[in-house]
């Protein structure tokens, strides 16, 4: 984020694009709703009517999968109506001559057919987003989790810049992460092309650093993305191959797409590691589970989305009898018996390590963090007064070589898999409040679990509903050309009639049995937002019923959370 969540209530425009800040982070969400109390007005783009479309002044209820090109034709009536800072534009960035060429085949007009969104709709947008003198852009999965995502962040830098709205307090543009500590994992260096601290493996001099202080020597390889795992283990030449799986904090067998390809890569690693807190579907291919302690067990530091540096206090020790260790101690004691001694006494000699290594982080030191409460980096000095960096690009002066930033002209595509004769219908993922991610953690809670259980919910809209002849609650057959899954019929009238959404955490309602493996090819992000499928009605309810609670009652066993008789594990 070129900002911080703080700032969002004195933003004068929110432009909310893709993002459900209510069902994703409530939190963030009530800084919107204060941003509306004092007088900001708010620009909700999304297929669905969402809780933020609801107090907004203009609700672009896109197409989806269109993304890119209404962000362009936005960018059009800006340029075409003088709405440009133009000073901005001269003295801080470059490539605009070419982005305006680009924008003329954008017109409202041009772009109404994709968009499905009327001219004059368009034309508020940008008015209002141009004219605010204090506009902010936020952003999530709905933007991210497209083949063309990077595209579309691109063109959403292209529109702060071109009004100059960086480098300001209340301005920029906030991807609001989509999960618990991402940016912690990316900027602890959790990437295939980077040391922590953003630094890229690839540079001699970072490569040195590093090995001078860890005294061994290191690749300057990239490495593989994750999401192209399954491809590394089934597809690439024998010395290429994946041949051990070490899976630290995630289910891919339950969260990552085509769930079919996930399986067959798993079932045929040589090795796979679980490290996490408690069992999951992955868990069910490990040869080796290590059992770690839960997030209020333990000390340590993570990442807010806006680059906010938090400390985690251990609140309570594990039961007694629990075979449980640390993250870091287990990562500890496995690379000391794997010949690289290893140890620390603390979470803060760690910490200190890290910052010492890294000089965006440098100042972010316990001392401040315990003072302070939360340091953004960049802090580049431990001086106590140093409390850090709330936005980025102050002056117009951005992190390019030459200090400016840069247009990008892209031009729309299409998703990668388009809707057809055999599966007519746009299937998105999208989250609830109710459970979070994989439900690692609440499924695992009796209270959520008794609110809402298997097999999870299809969004439908209501006309296709009576099309189809099926009911709130019944149970209906997904499908798409990689698998099928079974889920509950949930009519609402905030979908359009050719798109259906389902959440991704329900292991019978698993709907990445059906999402596709495309990727971005520049973030290895797949297009979870966009995939062909098919909804049938299933005629004999009951035999459903009890094929759902069979499935689920033989996973829970499998997975060691239930016996065979239906009573808790040992």
């Amino acid at each position: 984020m070129s900002n911080g969540v703080h700032e969002i209530e004195d933003a004068k425009l929110l432009f909310v694009f893709g993002y459900n800040g209510a069902d994703s982070h409530p939190i963030v969400a009530r800084r919107i709703v204060r941003a509306k109390r004092k007088g900001a007005q708010i620009i909700c783009v999304d297929p669905r009517r969402i809780e933020t479309a609801r107090i907004a002044d203009l609700h672009l209820q896109l197409r989806n999968g269109s993304n890119l090109a209404l962000v362009n034709s936005i960018a059009h009536v800006i340029i075409n109506e003088g709405l440009t800072d133009d000073k901005f534009i001269a003295e801080h960035s470059h490539g605009f001559e070419e982005f305006k060429e680009l924008t003329k085949r954008y017109s409202p007009e041009a772009v109404t057919k994709i968009t499905q969104i009327s001219p004059e709709d368009i034309r508020k947008a940008a008015r209002l987003y141009a004219t605010s003198g204090q506009s902010m852009i936020l952003y999530g999965m709905g933007v991210c989790q497209f083949a063309q995502a990077v595209n579309v962040v691109k063109g959403l830098a292209n529109l702060a810049i071109m009004t100059g709205n960086f480098g300001r307090w209340g301005v920029g543009i906030g991807p609001v992460r989509g999960q618990n500590n991402v940016q912690g994992a990316c900027d602890m260096g959790a990437l295939p092309n980077s040391y922590p601290g953003y630094q890229n493996v690839t540079v001699p001099e970072i490569q040195a650093k590093f090995e001078k202080a860890w005294g061994v020597p290191l690749s300057n390889k990239v490495g593989i993305p994750l999401t192209q795992v399954p491809h590394y283990v089934l597809h690439e030449p024998e010395e290429k191959k994946i041949r051990a799986y070490y899976v630290f904090g995630e289910d891919p067998a339950q969260s990552d797409p085509d769930l079919a390809e996930v399986r067959e890569s798993l079932a045929k690693l040589e090795l796979v590691i679980l490290q996490d807190i408690y069992m999951n579907r992955t868990g069910q291919f490990a040869d080796v589970v290590l059992p770690s302690t839960g997030w209020n067990e333990h000390d340590g530091v993570y990442s807010c989305c806006d680059r906010g540096f938090q400390r985690i206090r251990k609140v309570l020790n594990p039961p007694a009898d629990a075979d449980v260790l640390t993250d870091w101690d287990i990562i500890c004691r496995i690379s000391t018996a794997m010949g690289y001694p290893m140890k620390y006494n603390n979470t803060e000699e760690i910490w200190n390590e890290v910052i010492d290594l890294c000089p965006s982080f440098i100042g972010a030191t316990y001392e401040k963090l315990e003072k302070y409460g939360n340091i953004q980096w960049p802090c580049r000095s431990k001086d106590l007064a140093d409390q850090g960096t709330s936005f980025l690009h102050k002056d117009g002066k951005f992190a390019n070589p030459d200090g400016k930033a840069k247009f990008s002209s892209i031009d729309w595509q299409p998703p990668t898999e388009l809707e057809n004769d055999d599966f007519p219908l746009i299937l998105s993922t999208n989250r609830e409040v109710g459970h979070y991610s994989v439900r690692t953690m609440t499924g695992n809670c009796r209270l959520l679990r008794n609110l809402e259980d298997e097999p999870g919910w299809i969004q439908m809209n209501p006309e296709l509903c009576q099309e189809l002849n099926v009911k709130r609650g019944e149970i209906v057959k997904v499908s798409s050309k990689r698998g099928h899954c079974l889920t509950r019929c949930l009519p609402t009238d905030r979908v359009k009639k050719q798109a259906v959404y389902m959440t991704y955490q329900w292991w019978i309602g698993a709907c990445n049995e059906l999402t596709n493996a495309a990727l971005d090819p520049i973030s290895n992000t797949p297009e979870y937002k966009y995939c062909a499928c098919k909804v049938e009605k299933i005629k004999n309810q009951a035999k459903a019923e009890k094929d759902v609670q069979m499935a689920y009652a033989q996973i829970r066993v499998a997975m060691g959370v239930t016996t065979e008789k239906g009573g808790p594990a040992a």
